[in-house]
């Protein structure tokens, strides 16, 4: 586990209909401060974001923030993180995270969630950088999304080893397992034209 010092978790700013949501956050958190993993997210106080930074935080582990300043201007910011930096934009606060993280973690979330889950996981594939991507799915939440992908590769659209890219686990432990086993495919020509081969 050497290789992930932090990771980036992505989640709902809302807490969803289910405890089992709340639980997976807890879970995940205190994980990762018991193994010593920081824990990089958007710096929200609310949602699931705010249960995973605050499971970080009661454990003895360490959250970073990272909050766009219009969001911090409706108070939605966490003010008890161990850091809590400010940027100006969707786009700077998403390249931070990407930055600080050695690896990102989905949990269940909206629109937000799958956006930035989609563009980690583009990043990879256009080999901009080499880190695990997870999708914590305990709850069967994302099974429609993963068979989204499963399709994806029937049709053509996708390469079996573009799909490779998202590690999926249904629990905490099994999934830092795999991002810590992890090993990026080699990046070649993503993109030819069909009508030269």
């Amino acid at each position: 586990m050497s290789g992930l010092q932090r990771i980036c978790v992505f989640c709902g700013s809302r807490p969803g209909n289910r405890p089992a949501y709340r639980a997976l956050a807890e879970q995940l958190g205190g994980l990762l401060a018991e193994r010593g993993i920081e824990l990089v997210y958007g710096g929200g106080r609310v949602g699931l974001m705010g249960v995973v930074a605050d499971a970080v935080l009661a454990a003895g582990g360490t959250a970073v923030g990272v909050i766009p300043r219009v969001m911090l201007d409706w108070e939605v910011g966490h003010e008890g993180l161990t850091r809590l930096e400010i940027v100006e934009s969707m786009h700077a606060r998403k390249a931070r995270m990407a930055e600080l993280a050695d690896g990102f973690i989905a949990l269940p979330g909206g629109l937000g969630t799958f956006e930035e889950l989609f563009e980690i996981l583009t990043w990879a594939q256009l080999g901009f950088h080499a880190k695990p991507v997870g999708l914590l799915d305990a709850t069967g939440y994302y099974a429609p999304l993963v068979q989204m992908l499963e399709r994806g590769v029937e049709e053509g659209f996708m390469k079996p080893e573009n799909r490779g890219l998202l590690l999926t686990e249904d629990n905490p432990c099994s999934l830092l397992r795999a991002m810590g086993q992890y090993h990026p495919p080699a990046v070649a020509q993503r993109i030819r034209d069909e009508r030269q081969l």
